[in-house]
């Protein structure tokens, strides 16, 4: 069995420690960790630079950014907070207050009731409105008494409070706001229209296509004027007259037809045409015209009444006719069949007050019944009696009038904005002539300015107000609409087309409606009940309305109150959800990290020994040379 060694020789050089450089190179790096280590300690962070991750510092460091960001929106939503509780105080008081100027109201409508002195405590509440609204001021803003160019005009009324803040993923960094109106809460502004103010978007007549009334019919709309009467807004229409005459029955006497050839006889005519039979002058002069040719009317010559027309009637009254009521039916016996009415059962009142009624013994009347072509007229020509009186008939002649026209009072009005929208305020009616069906018709703000090339939606002069009715009417009617003067406009049928008169002829608008309405009309602060004590009502009316749209203004600051918490809670949320995500991305794990800090001190006490023993291998190659 054979053997063999290898021996190896490690060389041994006295230029370079090969050991000791490596030891140093552990002992360097073991260094280099312990200060990192230390520095992480030191700052809480493990990503302290962009160099020791470069995203994750960045993402770190831009929502620090963020953060900044949503603090300044923290505290400016708790500045919006203390505007907004300012003014839901005020109106909180001011609801207060005027429920003790409306039960004020009501108690002096009592009788003995001294106004004067109710007006004066009505003056000391309305300063203490003016007062709150005033002084309810939050860092120099004030919602309730406001400088608004146009309180309906949406991007005027809007004001923003900060809400947050975003950034998308396209790193675009944007604010977000709450919008509010003013025009919710305003209570007086500078060019009107706060909630205890006129709203000065009241169209009024609309240009005369209604009037006010203290009347109030089937199709009137509630309206208070600035003056604080109260009324209706009824709509413009055209009263026909048909033809009648009136007669006076001798008050007890009598008609004995028993006379040998006791006889009334008559010619009837009715229905003829005429243009302004009544010679009016002006407007209403032109309503009533009417081109030739003209009918001559229908004629019924020697319409007679004999005791056979009596007896016909009542044989128990033995020809002898004592009251008016008796004599004028049988008139209406005989002339009913040729297109005539008589009437004579007609009430008057009884004085001094004339609330009761009685029979009135003497009047009669004889009407056409318009059924001769298009003319409303009727006349008694030729009348004679023979042995007998005439019951009261004497030779008489009416005209009736055409009734398919009217003036209107023209006033400018302006339709205003409401809300975001082009079309602003808005008006329906409808129009009919004559009792045909009614044709539906609209206009708004977008609408006039379209049409007469403005901007403001107002309508300034009668030339405007005919240009705007015939865009809505030549379509389905035939008429004729011209300015008689800057405020008076006709508007007809054309007589071209359209020749009846009397009771058959009309014109009417109905049903007008206007989209905002009802609105005040009157100033909280003109209310005097020692001035105008008949206008109570109207000013009862009025505190209701205006109470309750405060009312719905307090509703609205405390749902913003409501919505602005709700934002604070969750800016405030986000804040500390972005701080997390960023301790989670860059900050030390200090149980690691001094973990670490104490095994890398370890670890560089065993490279220092690693190096001792490295450099004393060299010792004994030194001592060769000593």
């Amino acid at each position: 069995m054979t053997f063999s060694a290898t021996l190896v020789v490690q060389m041994v050089s006295i230029l370079t420690n090969s050991s000791a450089i490596a030891a140093l190179q552990t002992l360097r790096s073991l260094t280099s960790h312990l200060d990192d280590t230390q520095q992480n300690i030191s700052s809480g962070l493990r990503i302290g630079e962009a160099s020791d991750n470069a995203a994750y510092w960045s993402i770190a460091t831009t929502m620090r950014s963020d953060n900044k960001s949503l603090s300044a929106v923290h505290d400016a939503l708790g500045l919006s907070a203390a505007i907004i509780d300012t003014a839901y105080a005020g109106l909180n008081s001011v609801i207060d207050i005027l429920g003790e100027f409306s039960a004020k109201l009501v108690a002096s409508k009592q009788d003995g009731v001294d106004k004067g002195k109710v007006q004066k405590e009505l003056d000391q509440l309305k300063q203490a409105v003016t007062g709150i609204a005033n002084s309810a001021s939050f860092n120099g803003q004030n919602w309730l008494k406001t400088d608004l160019s146009d309180i309906f005009d949406p991007d005027v009324t809007r004001t923003s409070l900060v809400a947050s803040t975003t950034r998308n993923g396209a790193g675009d960094f944007a604010t977000q706001m709450l919008d509010f109106s003013l025009a919710d809460v305003s209570l007086f502004n500078s060019t009107g229209g706060g909630l205890l103010q006129r709203d000065p978007r009241d169209v009024n007549t609309i240009g005369g296509i209604r009037g006010f009334s203290l009347s109030p019919s089937s199709d009137a709309t509630p309206y208070i004027q600035e003056s604080g009467e109260d009324g209706w807004m009824r709509p413009a229409y055209a009263n026909p007259t048909g033809a009648m005459v009136e007669f006076s029955f001798p008050e007890g006497s009598s008609l004995d037809f028993n006379a040998p050839g006791a006889e009334i006889k008559f010619d009837l005519i009715l229905d003829k045409e005429a243009s302004n039979p009544w010679n009016e002058t002006g407007p209403e002069g032109s309503l009533q015209e009417l081109p030739g040719p003209y009918f001559d009317g229908f004629k019924q010559l020697g319409v007679t009444i004999t005791k056979a027309d009596v007896d016909a009637y009542d044989p128990s009254l033995g020809g002898i006719v004592t009251t008016n009521d008796k004599f004028a039916e049988i008139l209406d016996r005989k002339l009913e069949p040729l297109g005539a009415s008589a009437y004579g059962d007609y009430d008057r009142g009884i004085p001094p007050d004339y609330l009761r009624t009685e029979h009135n013994p003497i009047l009669m009347t004889i009407a056409s019944k318009e059924e001769h072509g298009t003319g409303s007229y009727v006349e008694i020509a030729n009348l004679t009696a023979t042995n007998i009186g005439t019951g009261g008939l004497v030779e008489k002649y009416r005209y009736g009038q055409r009734g398919s026209g009217t003036v209107l009072g023209f006033e400018s009005f302006q339709l205003g904005k409401v809300g975001d929208t082009e079309e602003g305020v808005r008006v329906d009616f409808k129009f009919s002539i004559n009792g045909q069906p009614a044709t539906s018709h609209s206009f708004d703000r977008a609408y006039v300015n379209t049409l007469l090339n403005r901007d403001d939606g107002r309508v300034e002069t009668a030339g405007d107000m005919v240009t705007l009715l015939k865009s809505l009417l030549d379509a389905d009617w035939k008429l004729v609409i011209e300015a008689a003067s800057p405020s008076q406009i006709i508007i007809k049928s054309d007589p071209n087309f359209d020749r009846e008169t009397g009771y058959g002829s009309s014109l009417a608008f109905s049903n007008i409606r206007v989209n905002i309405e009802p609105i005040p009309s009157l100033n909280f602060l003109s209310i005097d009940v020692a001035e105008h004590p008949e206008s109570v009502d109207a000013y009862i009316t009025y505190m209701n309305t205006a109470t309750q749209r405060i009312i719905d203004g307090t509703s609205s600051l405390g749902a913003l109150r409501s919505r602005v918490d709700r934002q604070t809670d969750f800016v405030q949320s986000l804040m500390d959800a972005n701080t997390s995500g960023i301790g989670t991305l860059v900050d030390a794990d200090m149980n690691h990290e001094s973990t670490r800090l104490k095994a890398l001190q370890v670890q560089q006490q065993l490279g220092i020994q690693a190096l001792q023993i490295a450099n004393s291998q060299q010792q004994s190659i030194l001592q060769l040379f000593n």
